[in-house]
Parts: structure tokens; sequence; C-alpha cells
């Protein structure tokens, strides 16, 4: 047997002994930590640890005969295959249908039955769903044990690594200035006290980054205010003695990183806390004493960085030329490569991206894993190539390139697709038509407050017109070197809420696709800031939004299939190829400008 396989296999025994210790029936383990971060520390991989699939998203169910992963279409080819052999069932889920596995979960247990999850990593609106869930089908919800440490021996300990401050000049807002922020919506809300548990939140408000989640400049730490202080939570000797009198200087003293629960647990009767139900866990909420008032509301914190300041928006249009410097410089090298025969594969593709960034000014490392996928690769929105599993870039086809990085002045994530050999009029379809739907959105305009959901098919009616569709959202929002999935707007087929409406200064991924599983897969992904656009109507209808693209890297024309696209069409796209090449110009040189010049020219007329 695969010895991988086997230690999967071992895993879940040693879990389902545990369940049978404390005379429970099932544990589900979701992908999550205390700070229900999307990207996870090691010490809450376990749901990775136990089943061996590797995608950044899914649900592990462990029965006493049965396992099950839930995970939603981006990974149903990935998890088939690292699934395979472990004993786990794949239950493959509509994107974005959350209450899947709690569904599975009321249809497999039996009424008295018990389901154990650890409260400390359930975020508290998740909670509520499995509960009434559970209740309505007769099983009992056990929530006060991590039952993962008495299977994991070697569970990895909490990471390490310094906390730093974010400076000017890109750090544009002083940070007294965004406590005083919070503090007024505080006081709208009517509460005393507010508890930030998600690491991004954090960072915000402190003005402060580090490293302890993989490609996001983060730090775990909790935070609780009132009305004139504030106490960050967060391990010892994380930030130095000189940091610590700065923050002091701005009323924010340290606490150990462990001692949040019981700063909870010891607020005065009487006090009133603000807390986000999808931006805490469960485990935190249990700790609040029932004398004090509880407001649900999201935090102020995920509204205030959403939308970017006109100093912040300049800093990243700013990264946005540097990361586009490197996406040059990186591709007339991969093309003259190629063309002189050299032996190059995805991971030589992942190795030369990052070291082109890593010579830019201000850059700190990777937005996420970087995606350079040829031909059937490419049909897995989220692969990753690794040294058991790679492609050599050899023969004909397209190369999908999905990268991004972080500077100290902005978070990039852009997605390209690249000839290699001779493609097909199948391939140029596809391209084109995925091309339409980045413009189509690209180009919208829309009113200000709109639920970001609503402006999804706009992107879609360009594929849809056509019989195909993809399974991922449209678009995500983007932080300010913080992380590159950043609420609450979302450009997908959520269901619309009141927090997710379209502002000023918000910046959303625009990135549809087609994906054919087996042969490729085409994505075209810009980041754009959203601005307030005069209309021949002038506001008389309201104020209209729109996208400023972002970013600045040549879309190859050689995939066009031209009669697909109409006059203004190609204007657009001619526009945007003048504006990259006035934009990268000065900052490249050599075969790099040679070939921004080449893959900027105008589309010839069809």
């Amino acid at each position: 047997m695969d010895t991988r396989l086997s230690a999967q296999r071992q895993r879940i025994e040693r879990v389902r002994e545990a369940l049978a210790q404390q005379q429970a029936h099932a544990l589900l383990v979701p992908s999550s930590d205390p700070h229900l971060s999307e990207y996870l520390p090691a010490r809450w991989q376990g749901r990775q640890w136990l089943s061996g699939f590797t995608g950044s998203m899914g649900t592990l169910v462990i029965t006493l005969d049965r396992a099950a992963l839930f995970a939603d279409s981006r990974y149903w080819v990935q998890a088939e295959h690292e699934l395979a052999g472990s004993g786990v069932e794949l239950e493959k889920i509509p994107t974005g249908a959350a209450a899947h596995h709690i569904d599975w979960i009321a249809r497999t247990l039996k009424p008295g039955q018990t389901l154990m999850v650890d409260g400390q990593v359930l975020a508290l609106a998740s909670a509520q769903m499995l509960r009434n869930a559970l209740d309505k089908a007769g099983i009992t919800l056990r929530t006060e044990a991590d039952l993962l440490t008495q299977a994991w021996s070697d569970r990895p300990a909490l990471p390490e690594r310094p906390v730093y401050s974010h400076e000017a000049p890109q750090s544009v807002e002083p940070r007294a200035q965004r406590l005083a922020r919070v503090r007024e919506a505080m006081a709208r809300h009517g509460a005393s006290h507010h508890f930030v548990s998600t690491v991004d939140d954090v960072a915000w408000v402190t003005s402060l980054r580090g490293g302890d989640v993989e490609y996001n400049p983060v730090f775990l730490a909790h935070l609780l205010l009132d009305a004139k202080s504030a106490t960050l939570y967060v391990g010892a000797g994380k930030i130095d003695a000189a940091l610590a009198a700065q923050l002091a200087r701005d009323g924010i003293t340290l606490a150990d990183y462990a001692a949040a629960s019981d700063a909870l647990r010891q607020l005065s009767p009487g006090s009133t806390l603000l807390v986000d139900p999808r931006r805490i866990t469960l485990g935190f909420r249990q700790r609040v004493p029932d004398g004090v008032r509880v407001i649900e509301a999201i935090n102020p914190s995920t509204l205030f960085k959403s939308r970017k300041s006109e100093p912040e928006a300049q800093f990243v249009r700013e990264a946005m030329a540097r990361d586009g410097a490197a996406m040059c410089a990186f591709y007339a090298w991969f093309e003259g490569a190629m063309a002189a025969g050299e032996h190059i594969t995805e991971l030589t593709i992942d190795e030369r991206l990052s070291a082109e960034r890593a010579k830019q000014p201000g850059f700190v490392g990777l937005s996420f894993s970087t995606i350079a996928a040829f031909n059937a690769n490419g049909a897995l929105p989220h692969y990753r190539a690794t040294e058991s599993h790679h492609a050599v870039i050899e023969g004909d086809g397209l190369l999908l390139i999905d990268s991004g990085g972080q500077y100290l002045g902005g978070t990039t994530d852009i997605t390209r697709v690249w000839p290699v050999g001779r493609i097909s009029e199948a391939h140029k379809r596809d391209y084109t038509l995925v091309l339409k739907a980045t413009m189509s959105l690209s180009r919208t305009r829309f009113p200000r407050g709109i639920l970001s959901p609503m402006i999804d098919a706009i992107a879609r009616a360009p594929l849809w017109q056509h019989g195909l569709d993809y399974g991922h959202g449209t678009g995500h929002g983007v932080g300010y070197f913080l992380n590159v999935h950043e609420g609450p707007q979302t450009i997908s087929q959520a269901l619309p809420e009141p927090h997710m409406a379209m502002q000023p200064g918000m910046i959303t991924s625009i990135e549809p696709g087609v994906y054919r599983p087996g042969k490729w897969g085409v994505r075209i992904e810009n980041l754009g800031l959203t601005v307030p656009v005069d209309t021949p109507e002038h506001g008389a209808f309201g104020e209209m939004l729109a996208f400023e693209t972002l970013t600045l890297c040549p879309i190859d024309t050689r995939c066009i299939e031209p009669a697909l696209l109409r006059a203004d069409e190609r204007e657009w796209l001619d526009h945007y190829h003048a504006t990259v090449r006035e934009r990268l110009l000065p900052l490249v040189s050599g075969d790099a400008r040679a070939w921004l010049i080449e893959r900027t020219q105008p589309l010839q007329p069809g």
C-alpha cells in the first residue's frame, strides 16, 4: 500500500478511537483556525493531515465507519486524485454551498447520536446553522474539546515569526486615527467593547504586519477595544520592546495570546460587546458572560479596509506597475528560452517568475502559491505543480499562469494565458470568449451600493450565450498589503447581503474562465478599483461607479479569434495595451522592453 495513504487511514482510525473514548459518533473538521483564516498555520491544518487533500477549501467529516470530504468544483479533479485509496469519499458540492456537509451529517447520523467539532475553530454563524439542523434531526452537538489533540501527537506548535509595523509612506493613516474610526463605529452601535479576531482586521486596525500565515503578511492575534484602550493578545516575544513602546503611545497594551478567552470571560455585567458572527468563533462567543449584551454586526474594520483611500490607491498603482515590469521580464525570458529549446517545466516558471518579482522595489513575498498550469493542468482552477506532479512545457497548447505579489504598497493577483506551439481554433474560441467576459465586466457602469453578487452575471453573459460557464466566483476583494482574498464584496453567485454593497475605493478581481477537464483551461484576470464615473445623466439617477483596471500586463492577442470581437471590444483592448505600454516602458529595458512593445501592438483590423 502507498505509505501516504496508509498514514491517512491510520490517522483516521486514531480519530475514531478518540471518538469512541468520548462516546461520540462523528467529528467535523473544517478548514479553519481560531481566526477563521483562509490560509492556515500548520497547527490547524487538521483536514489536510487527516485526508491528504491539499486544497485551500474543504470540509472533512469522519464517522465511526465513513469519512467524507466536501469540496466544490474548483477542487474535484484534485480531490479525486489526492483522496484515491485513502478511504475518504469525495462529496461534490456546488460552489458556495456552505450547508451541504450539514445536510449530509443530518442524514447520516441517527437521532440520539453525537457530533463533535472544536468550537475554537467553528465560526459563530456556521455554528448557529449547524445547531439548528442537528436539533431538528435529534443529533447532539459537542464543541468543548479539540479531538485532534488526542490523535495528532506531533502537532505543530504556534508560529513564532516577529511582528513589525507597516510604516509610512505606504501606511498612509496613523494608527491612532484608525482606532478612533473603529471607536466611532462602536459608539454608533452602542457598544462599550469590540472583539476583533480575524487576523487581517487586527493587522489593519493596528497597522502591524507579520509572517505567521503563508502568503498573507499577518500574524496570529486577537484585539479587544473599549472606548479608551485596546489590548492586543499576541505570542510572547513576537513584538520587540521598541514596537511595544510605539503601540503603548497609541493606547495599545500587550497581553499573552492565550489570555483572550479569559478577557472575554471577565467583561463586566452591563457591558455591550460588538462581535461579527462571521468573524468570531463559537468558542470565543461562549466565553462571554450572560450579563453582557452582545451586538452581532460586521466588523467596522472589514468595511473600512475594503475602501482604499486615494493615497493608498496611488501606491497600489505603483505596485501594479512594478508587478507588470516583473511580468515583462519573465515573459521575455520565457519566450526566448522556449525558442532556444530550453527544458522548461511548470516548476521552472514558478521559480523564474518569483525571482523577477523579488527584484522589484517594495516586494515582500508572493500573495499566493503560483499556478503555472499547462494544457490539462489549466483545467484545475487551484492547480499547483509539485516535484512529483508537474508538466514539461513542450508541444502545443495553452499555458495558464495565475500569480501575485505582496508589496509594501499593495497586493497583486493576475492571470494570463499564453500560446505554446500551435493552438487550435477551439483554443482561440474559448480564449476569446473568456476575454469578452473579462471586458464585459471591466467596462460596466453600475449604481453605487449595488450588491456585488448582482453584477456577476454581466461577466458570465458572453459565455452563457455560447453554453459555457465556470464553477467559481467572478471576483473577490483584494487587500492593501494584506490578504489577497478580502471581503466584504464578492462578485459571485452568493446570496446578496447588505454589507456586500459596492463602494468607491474597493479593489476587486475580475476573473471569468472556461475549463475543459483533461484538455485545457482559460482564465484572464485583472484587478479593478471601483471609482465614481460621470454619465450622460450626470447623477440624475444616482451616483454611478466603474472599474479602473489596475493590472498592467499585456493580454496575448495571438490567442484571439478576431471574428468574435466587436469593434468596441477591440477599441477597449487597444486602449488597455496603450496604457500598459505607457506605464511600463520607463520600468523595463532590453529584452523586456522589446517584448512589451511587441505584445502591446494594436489589433489588426478584422
